[in-house]
């Protein structure tokens, strides 16, 4: 198994859309510290000077109005239904301040959890495509038959190349989530706030990533199987836009309550060690009307973790049971 892990592991390097995907995704990676940079920068002169004018208008209007739009805003709170959030939050019972029309400080340890999730999403796909890529290939050309003449035990050959696709990946999550970590550091530094990154912040930064380099693996794995059942890079692909455009988009959207068994959210409660998601709650008032209000509910770390772990082994397990069976020609 290591000596063909190893040649599937040369092949997996070798091939062009590999190098294509990688280069892809640094790219990308670039452009995110890019934007890192720029939102970032402090105002210019002028948007100060237009901040300055902003604040002294409504800072004048509050003092004419303020105390009819604090009642008023009571008033509309006190008919809410339950339950519902703090009245600090809903209504605004001090006079604007001038930070208020600045732009706020970047601050490093509220950036960087966001930009590690966003980073996963985009290894998990590139993984994706490049384990779908490089196991659907062999079937759609053929080359399968030719391989399983020289190593006729079918499952080794399967784990081999899974194994490769995992391992093909892990170096690439590990460079992209250090040059997002350390280049969103220093552009901060520079331009934002990064006191109070304390040890404990980076701990559990370095573990948010570290869960990233363990899912892209899985993604890449992943990518291998469905590539194999389908036995087509662009079919493998044309599943995985549509799950997530019809499953995730679509009915995910409106069918707020299935959210806890979607793939999305488990991958964030995964990522982020726990994951909120908000799901309305109607019911009828007692002036015979219909309110509705929003909870937040928590999917925990662990649901997550679970969830994604069957979901991996099921589809392992049914492709390799496939593999095993099925006509190769």
């Amino acid at each position: 198994m290591i000596r063909l892990s190893g040649v599937e592991l040369r092949r997996l390097v070798a091939r062009r859309l590999t190098l294509i995907g990688v280069a892809g995704v640094l790219l990308i990676t670039a452009i995110v510290l890019v934007a890192t940079w720029n939102n970032a920068r402090p105002e210019s002169q002028e948007q100060r000077r237009q901040a300055q004018a902003q604040y002294e208008i409504a800072a004048e209007d509050w003092e004419l109005h303020g105390a009819e739009y604090t009642k008023r805003c009571l008033e509309d709170y006190a008919t809410l239904p339950d339950p519902k959030d703090p009245v600090e939050v809903y209504c605004q019972t001090n006079g604007p301040s001038i930070d208020q029309f600045l732009k706020p400080k970047s601050v490093f340890s509220e950036v960087m959890p966001e930009q590690l999730l966003g980073a996963s999403y985009l290894l998990m796909f590139a993984a994706f495509l490049i384990g779908a890529s490089f196991v659907g290939a062999e079937f759609s050309t053929g080359s399968i038959g030719n391989w399983l003449t020289f190593e006729p035990r079918r499952i080794r050959v399967y784990g081999s190349k899974l194994l490769a696709a995992a391992i093909g990946m892990v170096p690439v999550a590990v460079v992209v989530y250090a040059i997002l970590l350390v280049g969103t550091f220093l552009i901060i530094d520079q331009l934002g706030i990064t006191a109070g990154t304390t040890g404990k912040v980076w701990g559990d930064l370095t573990a948010q990533a570290g869960r990233g380099v363990l899912v892209t693996a899985v993604g890449a794995a992943l990518g291998g199987v469905v590539g194999l059942l389908l036995r087509h890079t662009a079919a493998a692909i044309g599943v995985a836009m549509g799950y997530i455009v019809l499953v995730e988009g679509v009915f995910g959207g409106f069918l707020t309550k299935l959210q806890p068994w979607l793939v999305k959210l488990n991958f964030d409660a995964w990522i982020q060690h726990d994951a909120t998601y908000y799901v309305d709650s109607c019911q009828p008032t007692s002036d015979g009307g219909y309110g509705c209000s929003t909870i937040t509910k928590t999917l925990t770390f662990e649901h997550g973790a679970w969830y994604l772990a069957i979901v991996t082994v099921v589809l392992v397990a049914l492709g390799g049971f496939v593999f095993a069976r099925r006509d190769i020609s």
